[in-house]
């Protein structure tokens, strides 16, 4: 009789956990804030989520991907190859100079080499994306892969509380700020998140110059797997970038009527909202505490001499 009331107190507090989930879900999505949807997933997943089953992680990448193929849509495809062509100089000085940066960091602050190299490349391509693909190819530790991962999603979540508030006190315009997310912050979903709190015109700049930052993700692993001769070496082009192109020239091709684009439009913004409570789910706390100084110290300061320099060249570029 005890163990099936053990199992009943077992499945009543699942019970309860799972309705205070799908209720924190449901308010974030009636709010429709990116900033407050990352914050709640994150609270819910610490206090009460501490074990997610796989389909949050597939929902939340799923959602963010269909997302931004939906705003391609609404985009006009000269308009995007404009952005690209005009911010591509730009992207690769970025890129590169970053990584150059981080390493010379990593080194100054006596960082891990595995650590150094991943926080690096999430910081000049594209977070927890450029730290999954690249952890394999220099055969890092799997704790080396936690931290470094973790300290880009604290990042990610300061970025998108704190970017659209200084982009108001800095005056910029929405194309400034667009490329000034698309630059400063790691993961694409960060970013996204930032510029739909800015603008609708940042948003579109934002996404455009951080699907081609992303892209750079295949030279950057293939050099490293070349540098290295490691074998694990994969190059592949994320298959909702090609989305998001097609997306793009459909829509200037049918032309399709303003109410349809709104609504178009108003559907990305909720799976962006969705898929952001998602990835801030995400966060665990062994994650948390298995920072090191170190590794902070060098995840923390480039982002910090990133900030700027980005801030900069949005303004004059």
């Amino acid at each position: 009789m005890g163990a099936v009331n053990g199992v009943s107190t077992a499945v009543r507090t699942e019970g309860r956990k799972r309705l205070v989930l799908l209720g924190a879900f449901a308010v974030a999505l009636w709010v429709g804030h990116p900033a407050l949807a990352l914050f709640v997933g994150a609270a819910v997943g610490l206090a009460l989520a501490p074990n997610l089953p796989a389909y949050v992680d597939r929902g939340g990448r799923l959602c963010l991907q269909a997302a931004i193929v939906l705003l391609g849509f609404t985009l006009n495809v000269q308009a995007l190859w404009q952005t690209s062509r005009d911010y591509s100089a730009l992207i690769l000085a970025f890129v590169f100079g970053t990584l150059i940066l981080g390493l010379v960091i990593g080194r100054l602050v006596r960082a891990d080499d595995d650590q150094s190299r991943l926080l690096s490349t999430g910081t000049a391509i594209c977070g927890g994306t450029a730290i999954a693909t690249l952890a394999p190819i220099i055969r890092a530790r799997p704790a080396s892969v936690a931290i470094s991962i973790g300290i880009v999603f604290l990042l990610n979540a300061i970025a998108i509380l704190l970017l659209p508030w200084l982009g108001q006190v800095l005056q910029m315009t929405q194309d400034q700020f667009g490329v000034w997310a698309a630059l400063a912050i790691h993961d694409t979903s960060s970013v996204v998140g930032a510029a739909a709190i800015f603008g609708d015109r940042a948003l579109e700049v934002a996404t455009t110059v951080k699907l081609v930052r992303t892209l750079l993700l295949v030279p950057v692993a293939f050099g490293a797997g070349l540098l290295l001769r490691r074998t694990e070496t994969r190059l592949r082009i994320p298959g909702f970038l090609l989305l998001f192109v097609a997306a793009s020239l459909a829509g200037s091709v049918l032309a399709p009527p303003v109410a349809l684009v709104t609504q178009v439009k108003a559907v990305s913004h909720l799976l962006l909202v969705a898929a952001l409570f998602c990835i801030g789910m995400e966060i665990r706390r062994t994650a948390i505490a298995s920072l090191n100084g170190r590794a902070v110290a060098l995840g923390v300061l480039l982002w910090l001499l990133v900030l700027p320099v980005t801030w900069m060249a949005a303004m004059s570029w």
